[in-house]
């Protein structure tokens, strides 16, 4: 798939997923609202470290640099 997540994005991603795993194994958050935060924080880190949002496709999201193409 064609990357559409920026640096920032992926950070931000990043991030929350450290922040969620932490809530959770320090058990801050449990029952459902902790599992809920397990896969959200597993899908954060998987789409971070891929730089591409599912979500973001059929809505035309692209938050990455587009590059530019030099026609000479």
């Amino acid at each position: 798939m064609k990357k559409n997540m920026g640096s920032a994005d992926r950070i931000i991603r990043f991030v929350v997923a450290i922040a969620l795993l932490i809530l959770f194994f320090t058990g801050t958050v449990t029952g459902v609202w902790g599992i809920v935060g397990l896969v959200l924080a597993g899908v954060f880190l998987v789409t971070s470290l891929v730089s591409v949002c599912p979500l973001y496709v059929p809505f035309g999201i692209q938050t990455c640099r587009r590059t530019r193409v030099s026609h000479r």
